[in-house]
């Protein structure tokens, strides 16, 4: 392969950089909400279902938004999509900076924050990254830019809680709110770019076209199950990890590490997981990641519980977080293409969307009316097992699609 086939873009590069940036932001402070559980619920006197279910709202929200958010994406520009969210999101914050009802809490933490989300994480990101990039590059660069969410939760997570400590809650709200505006200078680094194989005529390649294509392919459908399951998992574990860590004695500290730690080895993860799939098959490897994370909480739950032990499993479980997120987007982008990636990898995000609302919201249900997380502990395991089973079973065979001359993205 020669030099040309594998060196990277100036362009590439910076929009690499620059949405990894984004995703750091919008994932980091999106995964720093947990922090809030607690001292949240004493001042407006509300449960944990409460609290999850302003969160599972978001999750949903955030994952029905996705498609048509994509879709306005595809249409009219990344950029001007980013810079929206990103308005949308700080709001919302700024919002649950000021609440004073539980009413509020869940306007600004389900509401605005789940449409601030759809703008400004990975559909919208990837996509204008991956018209950068040529396919052999896309998978790797998609971990690349995954890995910055973990690396937002690695950095952010800490800087919530010592905010928390030093100011309060609401000066943390206050705080994170101006840590997400950075996000719209970061946007003017995701160019516009030509789309290859785009649609030169509506009639040859619409979006209703390649809809009919998709829900046509059950291979897609699969996808959809199995990032189903990667919501559930991701939305239960950073929802309530920590408070499960309290219960069972140990400091709130150690939660907030835990999270941290997850966030670390998804680094690595993600960007190993983005890496192998330019090398390997992307199903295989979804498989052994859904497996892996049913084999790591069924090692948690039968060692005795320690400091040291929930950090080796936010270790663990942090490795696999979301690694999913390269090798999924880019089987999307390699049975359809690029021309509406955000759209059809929206709908796959709304399947993992209404995964974190069940996870995050009937986790928190279940607890306050059994008094246990063992349900959702169990249901996880059973959920990673049928992911990695169904993983096997998909086939990430393109869709042909009449050729067409390159059309540009929006500004």
């Amino acid at each position: 392969m020669t030099t040309r086939d594998t060196s990277w873009t100036r362009a590439a590069v910076i929009a690499i950089a620059c949405g990894a940036l984004i995703v750091t932001l919008s994932m980091g402070v999106r995964q720093s909400f947990a922090m809030f559980m607690q001292p949240m619920g004493v001042e407006f006197g509300f449960g944990r279902e409460y609290f999850g279910f302003a969160l599972a709202v978001q999750n949903l929200l955030f994952g029905i938004a996705q498609p048509f958010v994509g879709a306005v994406a595809d249409r009219y520009g990344v950029r001007r999509v980013l810079v929206v969210g990103t308005i949308v999101y700080a709001a919302g914050l700024a919002l649950a900076a000021f609440a004073h009802a539980p009413g509020d809490v869940m306007t600004a933490l389900g509401v605005m924050i789940g449409l601030g989300l759809s703008g400004t994480t990975f559909v919208v990101v990837l996509t204008g990254v991956g018209r950068l990039v040529r396919p052999e590059q896309r998978s790797m660069a998609f971990g690349l830019v995954t890995a910055g969410g973990s690396f937002g939760q690695f950095a952010v997570v800490p800087i919530a809680q010592a905010l928390i400590a030093s100011t309060g809650w609401r000066g943390a709200m206050i705080g994170l709110t101006a840590l997400v505006l950075v996000s719209i200078v970061a946007a003017i680094g995701i160019r516009p770019a030509a789309v290859a194989n785009a649609a030169a005529d509506d009639d040859a390649l619409s979006l209703g076209t390649v809809m009919r294509r998709a829900a046509a392919h059950p291979h897609y459908w699969l996808l959809n199950f199995g990032f189903f399951v990667c919501g559930f998992h991701i939305a239960f574990i950073a929802t309530h990890f920590p408070a499960f860590l309290v219960d069972r004695g140990l400091a709130p500290s150690v939660g907030a590490y835990a999270l941290a730690l997850i966030g670390l080895a998804n680094i690595a993860g993600s960007y190993l997981f983005g890496l192998w799939g330019n090398r390997h098959s992307k199903p295989m490897l979804l498989a052994a990641l859904y497996g892996g994370r049913a084999l790591a909480i069924v090692a948690f739950l039968l060692v005795p519980l320690s400091p040291a032990s929930a950090l080796v499993f936010a270790t663990a479980f942090g490795f696999l977080w979301l690694g999913t997120v390269p090798l999924t987007s880019g089987l999307v982008a390699g049975m359809f293409g690029l021309r509406y990636l955000s759209t059809l990898y929206g709908v796959v995000f709304l399947s993992h969307q209404i995964g974190s609302f069940l996870g995050a919201w009937l986790a928190g249900r279940l607890y306050d009316t059994t008094g246990s997380y063992d349900p959702i502990w169990l249901a996880s395991i059973a959920l990673g097992l049928a992911a990695a089973a169904i993983s096997l079973a998909t086939s990430d065979r393109a869709v042909e699609f009449p050729r067409l001359r390159a059309a540009p993205e929006p500004v």
